[in-house]
This record gives structure tokens, sequence and C-alpha cells, in this order.
């Protein structure tokens, strides 16, 4: 791959974007392209948005992505997906959890729903991870590794599945890789 594939991560605090952004950079690494990541947060200790820029290819030289320029969206819930927008074009792909969280003053559900479809058309993906992850593996923590899976079996990244299932070994504490193995799977299995 000669250009730069530009991967943001969106969600809230807890729901584990960081540990998917080391993943997602240590399967880039193992396929041999340079790799640039960066954190963008505020409350994320507390629930607040976070963010996560990955850049892979050839040569990146800075981590984080230009508004516009961003090829790959992955929403840990739908709010925070949506948010994201600014950093589409007409190409970027939308992976985003089917999951809302309900916040002070934020739009109702319905409304979130309507505004996601009608934006994004063809390129959004709306998987129900949580709730996939909470029937099968009764823990929905691992909805993110789930959409990773979905989105390697789909080949809607440029990363092969076993290159990110070496990252998954590499990167998850031992006492948490059986569950996310199962939910990287799980996905092939649901996809």
């Amino acid at each position: 791959m000669n250009k730069i594939f530009n991967i943001i991560i969106a969600g809230v605090g807890g729901q584990g974007l960081v540990t998917l952004t080391q993943i997602l950079a240590e399967a880039a690494l193992i396929e041999g392209y340079d790799v640039k990541t960066s954190e963008l947060h505020g409350l994320s200790q507390r629930g607040g948005s976070v963010e996560t820029h990955i850049r892979f290819g050839k040569k990146a030289y800075t981590p984080l992505i230009d508004y516009g320029k961003a090829d790959f969206i992955l929403g840990l819930e739908i709010q925070e997906g949506l948010r994201m927008i600014s950093f589409a074009n007409k190409r970027t792909i939308f992976v985003i959890n089917d999951n809302y969280f309900s916040y002070f003053n934020g739009l109702k559900k319905e409304e979130v729903y309507k505004r996601t479809k009608s934006l994004l058309k063809k390129r959004l993906y709306l998987i129900p991870a949580s709730d996939v992850c909470k029937k099968e593996l009764t823990n929905e923590v691992v909805s993110g590794i789930y959409l990773l899976g979905y989105c390697a079996f789909k080949k809607l990244i440029p990363l092969k599945s076993e290159s990110i299932l070496e990252a998954i070994r590499k990167v998850v504490p031992e006492k948490y890789l059986e569950l996310n193995i199962k939910a990287f799977n799980l996905a092939k299995e649901n996809g």
C-alpha cells in the first residue's frame, strides 16, 4: 500500500479505544507499515468523549488526521461516531456500534438514527456489537474487538485478520486474551 490509510476511533472513556488503537498499530507494524498514533480526549476517566487517530502506510509523517481525510471511522457509540463527520469525505467508511448513550440535552435516539442513516447512506455499517457480545459472551466490553473482527473479515480495512489476531495476542493481557479472541472470531461467524 503506497498511500497512507487514516483511521479514527471514537467513543467514550472506558470502551477500550486505547487498546484498539494499540492493536491496529501493532497489526500495521506486523505488516511492515510505518505507523503513527495519537489520542485526543477530554474527560475520558468519567465517560467523556475520546478519539484516537491511527495513520499507517509506506511513510506516515504525522499522527493527526486532517478534517476530510479519514478513510475509516470506527464509532464505539453512535453519537460519538457521528461526531467525527467533519473528518469524513465522500469515500469514508463508517462502522458504528449500534449502541446509544443518553446525554443531558443530547439528541433523542430516534433523531440520532435518522440523521446517521440520511448522512451516510451506503457508507455506514451500523452493527449491534454490544448486543451480540452481551448475548453471546455475556460481556459487552469486548464489543470494540468484535467490531475490529467485523472490519477485518469484511476487508473494510487494509490489514489481514491474521495480523490483527497476532496483535491482539501481543497487546491484550493474558487474563483477558481468551475472551477477546472469542469476540474477534465471533464477528466472522456472525458477519
